[in-house]
């Protein structure tokens, strides 16, 4: 029986020369940094969120979907249902006003910044590390964005991040029981997430693939673990976890289309997955005409492209909102998967292979996927997951005591600064002329 890798070795300013126990605590839980940083993050969010109080971007097909599924009618069948369910259901619980059409983006944005902070700990056990992951990520523009606007994809991401920390936080479990429930939290999650958009399957594959690398690491694939040991998760066969991490997301996934099984026309039937999946999958491809925002994955990546959900006079005020990534977190998370490669080779850092794993599957099935039509949104959780590589890097820097340990407090507080700066075109502020959007377009392809 091999011994299985550690997931991440202590922090110090010095790594340790041997590996550590998955079980281990070398450091303090900043679960009261988590929850502060993701409540800050809820009140900017909700701070003027009924503006503008008419649709923009593609709320244009979101919202008026979500008030057509609530008389069982169909509407935007390429997608998922559950992120339209959430806006049916705020617009049923509070009337169909914008502060329905965007509180579910708003509260899972906030709560998929808390899912990444507690993921980070769980993977890591680095405090420093998830809270600079926290700030960059609060501070990258595109989570931001993206949480104040009636589309599916935060809906998806946030959800996203709560099934991976919940899959985290199976593996930091000492016992069975509670790390069934950590399980079944990450099924569920990781079923809703897929059931709003399916740009999050990638990442949700990650959980299982994992597992079984563990497994396989500390024992074959029968072992069961042991409790105080290295392993995986105690008493969690392969099998179970096969069943939480897999079938029983799927069958979550599923169940969000109970209410399409009840259209008066076209419903769906229960047995006719498939048949579902190939009309969505000739729908969404079906879609070929060239859009001005078109853009490609290696655009993403190099922060190139940008995208204006909002550039029009609204009550008398030139306004802006851009989704656009933070040009200087985003180009330097790209210096961290440089770093994040030579941390794996050199020293064995599980926990940085796990989130480069999580880049490299979200970004690369857009390189892949031949889809006609693509845009920079769809980088948002590759996005986020570069800015947990960052924050893994930066975090052995802030122990220095030489010229490089600026770097480490620098980079976070200068994106923090630089959001700061930005807030007027993302939030919508009123500009004083209509050109005074150009102090902010730095590049000619952000125009």
């Amino acid at each position: 029986m091999c011994a299985m890798p550690p997931l991440a070795p202590a922090p110090a300013s010095a790594y340790p020369a041997q590996p550590m126990s998955l079980n281990s605590r070398p450091d303090r839980d900043p679960l009261l940094w988590c929850t502060a940083i993701a409540f800050a993050f809820l009140a900017l969010l909700l701070w003027r969120i009924t503006f503008p109080v008419e649709f923009y971007f593609d709320e244009i097909h979101y919202v008026p979907a979500a008030r057509k599924l609530l008389e069982l009618v169909p509407a935007n069948r390429e997608h998922p249902m559950f992120g339209k369910e959430v806006i049916a259901g705020f617009i049923w619980l509070l009337g169909d006003t914008p502060l329905a059409w965007r509180l579910g983006p708003v509260l899972t944005g906030a709560l998929g910044l808390f899912g990444f902070g507690r993921f980070l700990w769980h993977v890591s056990h680095r405090r420093r590390a998830t809270i600079l992951g926290m700030v960059l990520l609060a501070s990258n523009f595109m989570w931001f964005v993206q949480s104040r606007i009636a589309m599916l994809d935060m809906i998806e991401a946030g959800l996203c991040m709560v099934g991976l920390w919940q899959f985290a936080a199976a593996l930091r479990a000492s016992g069975t029981r509670s790390a069934r429930g950590h399980l079944l939290a990450a099924g569920l999650a990781m079923g809703l997430s897929l059931g709003a958009k399916w740009s999050s399957a990638p990442a949700l594959m990650v959980p299982g693939l994992a597992f079984l690398a563990l497994r396989l690491a500390e024992g074959g694939p029968f072992f069961r673990g042991r409790k105080g040991g290295a392993g995986t998760i105690p008493g969690i066969s392969l099998l179970e976890a096969a069943f939480w991490l897999g079938l029983f997301p799927l069958c979550v996934y599923w169940l969000t289309y109970l209410p399409a099984m009840f259209y008066a026309d076209r419903p769906i039937w229960f047995t006719g997955f498939i048949e579902q999946h190939e009309y969505m999958i000739r729908l969404q491809d079906s879609v070929k005409k060239p859009h001005p925002y078109r853009s490609y994955w290696y655009m993403w990546a190099t922060d190139w492209r940008d995208i204006w959900y909002l550039f029009k006079v609204i009550d008398g005020s030139q306004r802006g909102i851009v989704m656009l990534g933070n040009p200087l977190s985003m180009l330097a998370g790209l210096g961290a998967l440089v770093w994040g490669l030579w941390a794996i080779v050199f020293r064995r850092r599980w926990d940085v292979a796990l989130l480069l794993a999580l880049y490299t599957l979200c970004l690369g099935i857009w390189a892949i996927n031949g889809k006609p039509v693509q845009f920079y949104y769809h980088y948002l959780l590759p996005g986020a997951f570069l800015m947990g590589l960052l924050a893994f890097a930066l975090e052995p820097l802030l122990a220095r005591r030489d010229r490089w340990r600026w770097l480490g407090v620098g980079i976070p507080a200068l994106s923090a600064l630089l959001f700061l700066g930005f807030f007027p075109i993302l939030s919508g502020l009123p500009l004083p002329t209509r050109q005074f959007y150009n102090v902010w377009m730095w590049l000619p392809s952000w125009r």
